[in-house]
């Protein structure tokens, strides 16, 4: 009894730790400039300074069109990547082709270096063929990124269904592309899905590729024209809108993992087939 108290107690104040940073962005996101000081951190705002601050973060700031296109890197890029993974992992694993693992090793090396180092080779070439600064340029780095964990997962999922499956199938006639997208593909759908959330909410959450491969509005996701609001000096917005517009692009990513619980619990439990 008294482990069990003890242990839910830590879990209790590490959830209330972790809580208090989001307790301080809604409270502060509902006052206004002249009400924000640091002597009144803990004290909560009104629903009606939140509202107002909601407003001046769509007319008076770039993050509403950093949200439109963040959006489409963050549905197009996981889904490539997630469907070319998937593909992958298929190759390997079912269809056993020649010097597969091979094959898989080369496109997982993609995650040993950092991206640090891959910044200014990507600008170069970007530079060079005239992606940088594009949408479609940044939709390919995405996916490219985002492939090699995709496979892996795919992989290891994959490597967990019995052969007899695609024997089965051979059996009765259908060929590898059918097979794949009508047995494989419906049997993963939770592993899919569990790899899309991530890997849109790492697109979502990125702050230092696009920084580094756009420039202009039309193009530069969300973070850094967040991270722009912090250091404009004279007539920039007050420190309550730059809170709020955090809250408003943090939003999103908690939406999707809210709508798609379900099937990230499932997808868990990987390979249980």
């Amino acid at each position: 009894m008294v482990s069990k108290v003890l242990r839910y107690g830590i879990l209790g104040i590490m959830g209330l730790i972790w809580l208090l940073p989001i307790y301080l962005l809604l409270a502060n996101a509902g006052k206004s400039t002249a009400d924000y000081s640091g002597d009144a951190l803990w004290t909560p705002g009104s629903v009606t300074g939140l509202v107002d601050n909601v407003v001046a973060v769509f007319q008076t700031t770039d993050v509403p069109s950093g949200l439109g296109i963040t959006f489409v890197y963050a549905i197009v890029a996981p889904i490539i990547a997630v469907a070319l993974g998937a593909g992958i992992a298929f190759a390997v694993i079912v269809l056993k082709v020649k010097h597969g693992f091979f094959w898989f090793f080369v496109i997982f090396c993609g995650t040993v270096f950092p991206l640090q180092m891959m910044l200014i080779p990507w600008f170069s070439v970007y530079a060079k063929i005239g992606l940088f600064d594009t949408v479609p340029g940044m939709i390919i780095i995405y996916s490219v990124v985002a492939l090699p964990f995709s496979a892996f997962v795919m992989r290891n999922f994959f490597a967990g269904i019995a052969p007899s499956v695609f024997e089965a199938a051979v059996v009765d006639g259908a060929g590898t592309w059918r097979i794949f997208t009508r047995i494989f593909l419906p049997m993963s759908t939770s592993a899919l899905v569990v790899v899309f959330i991530l890997q849109a909410t790492w697109v979502w959450n990125d702050f230092l590729i696009s920084l580094i491969l756009t420039q202009s509005p039309s193009t530069r996701p969300v973070m850094p024209l967040l991270n722009a609001l912090q250091s404009v000096e004279g007539g920039g917005p007050g420190y309550t809108v730059i809170l709020t517009a955090a809250l408003v692009v943090s939003i999103p990513t908690a939406l999707l993992f809210g709508f798609t619980q379900r099937f990230f619990q499932r997808g868990l439990s990987l390979g249980q087939y």
